[in-house]
């Protein structure tokens, strides 16, 4: 079933100079439902109350989901389907002034960025359904519509900014796993502690194994452990020195401990790897 509620604002000159609200409305869409390829001469925001779609934007895809919303700009050609298992609900806001760019852009979206993602949806619904209501309101309905879209926006930019300081943490976690990979990349061959790494680093150990499993998704140690191998391959595949050599060249003093970890991670001795390659190496000359 495809409903619609949409109202039209009318305003004098003088109020909309600036930043005026044009229509808003709330649609359930039918699956499948499109709008497009269209251009507006105004901004008009959905936001996604449920379910699923896609906003095609010039030669760009997004797959859109409840918690998230779109920006269409004025001059730019856009369309979009509703989903067709998951049919997405939206409400939408269409406006335009002279300040309306320069709002969009503290909220962190323009013709470049037309996609957020609103976590405390309830506010910037509760807005739209304010605005909706205030068409009953004859005597001082159009204060109340201006009021609503300052108050739309002002949550956007607040959201904006709670987003760049996530962003910001997120940079500065990703700053210590590059610092502690540089370090692990560095000092391999010789023995190495987690202590040691966390300390050079500047981070407790539980927080370093925090950040580890959240990037990328495997503790300190183990990534150590995989980067000694991956280097033991490449001179087991490369020169001929011993076992023993390799074992100490990758860190590992003790030459079982090594042989043991070794079998582990490849399913095989390090020898019978060398072996293996060995064969691999000959095999290939002969096709050639």
């Amino acid at each position: 079933m495809h409903r619609q509620t949409e109202i039209h604002v009318s305003h004098s000159i003088e109020s909309n100079i600036y930043l005026s609200l044009y229509y808003c409305g709330k649609e359930k869409c039918a699956p499948a439902h499109s709008w497009g390829p269209f251009v507006r001469d105004h901004y008009l925001i959905h936001y996604i109350n449920n379910g699923k779609g896609t906003f095609h934007v010039g030669d760009k895809v997004y797959h859109l989901h409840k918690g998230q919303g779109f920006l269409i700009c004025p001059g730019i050609l856009t369309t979009y389907t509703a989903d067709f298992d998951d049919p997405w609900e939206y409400y939408w806001v269409g406006f335009n002034g002279l300040n309306a760019a320069d709002y969009l852009q503290r909220a962190g979206l323009a013709p470049e960025n037309p996609v957020f993602t609103y976590r405390d949806g309830n506010k910037l619904l509760d807005c739209i359904k304010q605005m909706l209501e205030c068409s009953k309101n004859k005597k001082s309905g159009d204060l109340r519509y201006i009021s609503l879209l300052y108050m739309f926006l002002s949550l956007l930019i607040d959201s904006s900014e709670n987003r760049t300081l996530e962003s910001k943490k997120q940079n500065i976690q990703e700053d210590y796993i590059k610092k502690a990979i540089q370090y692990i990349h560095i000092n391999f061959c010789r023995k190495i502690s987690i202590n040691e790494l966390a300390s050079y680093v500047g981070l407790s150990r539980k927080y370093l194994f925090f950040l580890f499993k959240k990037y990328l998704g495997i503790s300190p140690q183990q990534y150590l452990i995989n980067f000694r191998i991956k280097k033991a391959c490449e001179l087991l595949e490369n020169s001929d020195f011993s076992i023993h050599d390799i074992s100490r060249s990758v860190g590992y003093e003790n030459q079982l401990l090594f042989s043991k970890t070794f079998h582990k991670a490849k399913g095989m001795p390090p020898t019978l790897y060398r072996k293996q390659h060995e064969r691999t190496q000959q095999y290939d000359t002969l096709l050639m």
